[in-house]
């Protein structure tokens, strides 16, 4: 059984990762795209064999149809939990980018939605089905480093202009963007929530792209074992993606951490001996919504659920009003029982077939 989708939104990250990524898995399939452009959602769809095109007005009624069976939201943040709530009520499954939501409220609603309909709310960390993400977290589990200290890491890279992460009203900037990955490996690597949290921000004057939103966020982030999280989020700087676990006894790095594009390279160092693993290159999106789909098809919750996305949401929230204050800021989230296994990881094959309009 293949599970149907709606793509809703069809700005970059669904042509260039989602769409071409559904095609790359084995049980799922794109069968409608929700957008205000018609003339591109045209040529997407021709492209990539979808049957409907339907403009916002029309979401609503392809939700009580049965041509569709989930939704992927790649909207801006702030219509986030909107569009989650009204597929939820509708009896549809929901797949949402990150950050979950803009404040906790909207993501609590979005939970509650999800709850009530007996259908499953996803936050889309596709990350927890890539084979060196795992591998980071399987080597902390068996003690190759001993007890995890210290999380370091830098994602960055030069937004371009008039991009809507770059604007206030949808909640855009580095943390939201790139931050919550660092957050997010934060939180597995220490199996804990973080329980404070410092932070720093700078916005240059002389760069218009930073009218709206900080250029760069540094944050601190404090655990109940005594680890501590340190990462930089920029969209100003060189692109660099990684970061560094250090242990009692050893240390890891993955390099590339976050980004799609490129495998993922492990190392350990430990006892003065350096060992690297290279992961295959994967398509990220095509094994995260065949992970969702199996969980779909088995009736089984998936460990990236609303409540994991609330989780990185209230330590952004935390990060963000430290960086506006200058103070510490608590932090108050119920320890999760699920972390990222082998099981979770979907090793489906590349492409380079995609239409970037």
């Amino acid at each position: 059984m293949m599970i149907k989708y709606a793509v809703v939104g069809a700005g970059w990250i669904s042509q260039q990762a989602f769409l071409p990524g559904v095609g790359q898995s084995a049980n799922s399939k794109v069968t409608a795209i929700v957008t205000g452009d018609r003339d591109k959602a045209a040529r997407l769809a021709e492209f990539h064999g979808v049957g409907q095109i339907v403009g916002y007005d029309g979401y609503d009624a392809l939700l009580r149809g049965s041509d569709v069976d989930a939704v992927y939201i790649a909207l801006p943040n702030h219509l986030h939990a909107d569009y989650a709530v009204r597929a939820a009520r509708a009896g549809k499954h929901v797949l949402v980018e990150k950050p979950l939501a803009t404040n906790e409220q909207d993501a609590l609603v979005m939970i509650a939605a999800a709850r009530e309909a007996g259908v499953f709310l996803m936050t889309a960390y596709r990350l927890h089905n890539e084979p060196g993400t795992v591998a980071v977290l399987e080597h902390i589990r068996n003690d190759a480093i001993g007890r995890p200290l210290f999380f370091q890491s830098v994602f960055s890279f030069q937004a371009p202009p008039e991009n809507h992460r770059l604007k206030a009203a949808s909640w855009g900037g580095p943390l939201q963007d790139v931050g919550v990955y660092c957050v997010n490996a934060a939180r597995h690597i220490f199996a804990e929530e973080p329980i404070e949290a410092m932070a720093m921000a700078h916005r240059p004057n002389d760069d218009p792209r930073f009218r709206e939103v900080e250029a760069s966020v540094a944050a601190l982030l404090r655990f109940p074992s005594g680890g501590l999280a340190q990462f930089v989020a920029s969209f100003g700087a060189a692109a660099a993606d990684n970061y560094r676990v250090v242990g009692t006894a050893g240390e890891l790095e993955l390099d590339p951490g976050f980004r799609f594009e490129a495998a993922t390279k492990l190392r350990l160092r430990r006892d003065g001996e350096v060992r690297e693993t290279q992961f295959p290159q994967i398509d990220h999106f095509g094994a995260q919504v065949e992970y969702f789909s199996d969980c779909i098809k088995t009736g089984t919750p998936p460990e990236a659920d609303g409540e994991e996305g609330l989780a990185d949401l209230r330590a952004l929230v935390a990060i963000e009003t430290a960086a506006l204050t200058g103070q510490p800021q608590t932090i108050t989230s119920r320890p999760r029982a699920r972390h990222p296994t082998p099981d979770m990881v979907r090793v489906t094959p590349v492409t380079d077939r995609r239409l970037v309009l």
